[in-house]
């Protein structure tokens, strides 16, 4: 499965909100969906479910600093049992995460801190009759030097795990082509 860079889609929602942000950046892929079945839902569900080990473990170690600089953090064991009952619907939230937009074809994930406001856009789009392109693209607005100053590391990581997370995703929903995204491991440790 080839993951590629890309820019964010036209029609998503934070393209058309005229935002100016101080970062953006897309990856997208193809999945097989030939049955029609993948849904908005099921891609922010798997976003959550998909994640591997190392992703979880740079989660932990973020929450341990930031927590130290006041910043919003999430607890394991609140997150597991957050994903036990979420249903992809806006205000709906998982650790960090909040779902802040969903339509047909997109959900927006994110969150507004003091330092940074940073969403993630999960977009499908159709490409043929059996295939769909995902693209993951995140957006970034500093509200001051600290949250430039956090972002340095976080950027270097983030080029790391998104697509790591997008090829999770895919994987995940081709197995399964349903509506039911079994739960594995999370990334709001």
């Amino acid at each position: 499965m080839k993951i590629v860079k890309a820019t964010l889609p036209n029609h998503s929602v934070l393209k058309t909100t005229q935002t100016k942000y101080d970062y953006t950046d897309s990856f997208k892929g193809q999945l097989h969906d030939a049955d029609k079945k993948i849904t908005s839902t099921d891609i922010g569900k798997a976003f959550f479910s998909t994640g591997p080990q190392w992703i979880s473990g740079l989660f932990t170690l973020r929450n341990k600093i930031v927590a130290l600089f006041g910043l919003k953090t999430s607890e394991n064991k609140k997150g597991q049992e957050e994903l036990k009952h979420f249903t992809c619907e806006v205000g709906d939230q998982v650790g960090l995460f909040k779902v802040f937009n969903k339509t047909e074809n997109e959900v927006v994930l994110g969150e507004d801190d003091k330092h940074l406001d940073f969403k993630v856009s999960l977009y499908i789009a159709q490409i043929n009759s059996e295939t769909k392109c995902l693209t993951i693209s995140t957006t970034v607005i500093f509200h001051n030097w600290f949250g430039k100053l956090y972002f340095l590391p976080v950027r270097f990581f983030h080029k790391l795990i998104v697509p790591t997370m997008l090829k999770g995703i895919i994987n995940q929903l081709e197995k399964t082509n349903t509506n039911t995204i079994p739960q594995l491991n999370t990334i709001n440790n």
